[in-house]
């Protein structure tokens, strides 16, 4: 099994964790930032003193790459390529919107199993960047920047019950009362949710140049053109 440090700042929070065998063994959190330029150093120091002293020689380096703010995102990328250059390790990239998913699938038994998962980062007004995925995480609809309204997603609630999550999902309630829109609170991304996803690329082989690598900022996305997801 793999030893992998993961690093998450694609939004307020910013978040650290060092998983082995498939359980996370070390966590670091601060919900109410930003404050990555003063923590993330901070949390990454604490989480490899963690590993070296424990005798855990680290396979790879996960990165949530968004989209999410451009200053977070940069931050941990950087931090992420750091690490990776001076340990000699691989670099995973784990789009922002999928891990988002993790805790939903891991902790809420109750969806049906033709739901539609629609993790959410809120933007300005009433635009967010979603995606849409099922229960295998497997893309339904690429990421793209959304103008939310009553109207938006009906071709796939009219169809299955769809779940909305993540921080962008709170302010669309009001928008989508679809019988068929469900809501779930307090869901965001966190290090300590991507364990599952690095631990498939690894098995995967999926790992980034970590020369070339660069996250998905979201000045990248234009309302209403959908991005091609990972």
């Amino acid at each position: 099994m793999s030893c992998i440090l993961h690093i998450e700042t694609s939004t307020t929070a910013c978040s650290v964790a060092l998983s082995e065998d498939s359980q996370v063994v070390f966590k670091k959190e601060e919900l109410n930032g930003p404050s990555h330029a003063v923590l993330l150093g901070v949390f990454v120091d604490e989480a490899l003193s963690f590993a070296d002293s424990h005798a855990m020689p680290l396979d790879a380096v996960a990165v949530s790459c968004g989209p999410g703010s451009y200053t977070g995102l940069r931050i941990g990328v950087s931090m992420a390529k750091g690490v990776c250059y001076g340990r000699n390790l691989k670099l995973i990239g784990l789009p922002t919107l999928k891990v988002q998913c993790v805790p939903v699938l891991l902790y809420h038994d109750e969806l049906p199993d033709d739901a539609l998962l629609c993790p959410m980062i809120d933007a300005r007004r009433m635009e967010v960047y979603a995606a849409l995925y099922d229960r295998a995480l497997k893309p339904v609809r690429d990421i793209a920047a959304d103008i939310v309204d009553e109207h938006s997603y009906r071709e796939f609630l009219d169809q299955q019950p769809v779940y909305f999550f993540g921080d962008g999902a709170t302010k669309c309630k009001e928008k989508l009362t679809h019988p068929n829109a469900h809501f779930i609170d307090g869901i965001r991304p966190l290090a300590s949710m991507m364990m599952p996803l690095a631990e498939k690329a690894i098995a995967e082989g999926k790992f980034e140049d970590v020369a070339y690598f660069e996250p998905f900022y979201l000045k990248e996305f234009v309302a209403g053109k959908p991005k091609k997801v990972l």
